[in-house]
């Protein structure tokens, strides 16, 4: 049986009671075997022959001095603060040591795909609940494609997706090592989280109906590969920053590069033609 902590107030007993209840039970989730099935392959035309497909690779650069990302207080909670070890810092503007490029930004194939079909995903998609934060931060997946929901921490955790195309869910995890799986079954950019329990808690993922995306890294850097001949409508989104898009016209085996610059005061819609 789970012992909830001896901090634990009354008002947030009632609340741990109320959220491990949900397990399973919240947002009509469907809980699933960790690997869950196979995913039908996206679309009903032809395969992409990657003998000939292309890449778009590029950076995502910040044009000023990114705002200060907002501490972290766990007191809350001292499993968290024994956990998160030291200071923690909300990764909104996730920058480069020289500031000058920013990660944790979304980029996608917005349009231009056409009629292909897709291999459905192998592997599920994750997300872990460690050391009272979400990682990762911002991801994709695929429409179909299980999402693995992991509790690494021995304390209550609940994840609660708040989408606008899909179906919300909000699901306790009482216990450290708990998984269960959650399946998107419409495209949606972005979909956020957060938990109720621990408010500092947020992530963001795009659910799309293909395989060509990428979240830039600490360098700014992304890669969109095995895209066939053609041209597309690429967006970067980042959570504060807002979108940015660029027409990119791919010739058979061509590799391009891309770059997005974001406006530190943002946010900003642009179109680069």
């Amino acid at each position: 049986m789970y012992r909830l902590n001896a901090w634990v107030s009354v008002p947030q007993w009632a609340m741990a009671i109320a959220l491990a209840a949900l397990v399973g039970a919240c947002g009509g989730n469907k809980e699933t075997s960790s690997t869950g099935g196979e995913t039908p392959a996206a679309g009903g035309g032809e395969k992409v022959d990657k003998a000939t497909a292309g890449n778009v690779a590029g950076t995502v650069t910040l044009d000023g001095t990114a705002p200060k990302n907002d501490a972290i207080k766990m007191n809350a909670d001292p499993v968290c603060l024994r956990e998160a070890k030291g200071p923690q810092l909300q990764e909104t503007y996730s920058v480069s040591d020289d500031g000058k490029s920013l990660a944790n930004v979304f980029v996608y194939v917005k349009d231009g795909l056409g009629n292909y079909a897709y291999d459905p995903p192998t592997e599920p998609a994750r997300i872990d609940q460690k050391e009272c934060r979400y990682h990762p931060h911002v991801f994709g997946m695929r429409v179909g494609q299980p999402l693995e929901i992991v509790n690494s921490d021995p304390t209550l955790h609940n994840i609660h997706a708040l989408p606008k195309s899909n179906q919300e869910f909000n699901n306790g995890q009482p216990i450290q090592g708990m998984k269960m799986t959650h399946t998107f079954t419409a495209k949606e950019v972005m979909v956020p989280f957060k938990c109720d329990v621990h408010g500092w808690m947020n992530a963001y993922v795009g659910v799309l109906d293909h395989p060509y995306f990428a979240t830039s890294d600490k360098g700014g850097k992304f890669e969109i590969k095995d895209l066939p001949a053609g041209t597309y409508t690429i967006e970067a989104w980042h959570e504060k920053l807002g979108t940015q898009e660029q027409k990119v016209t791919l010739a058979a085996k061509e590799a391009k590069e891309v770059t997005f610059t974001f406006k530190a005061a943002g946010p900003t819609t642009t179109n680069n033609n």
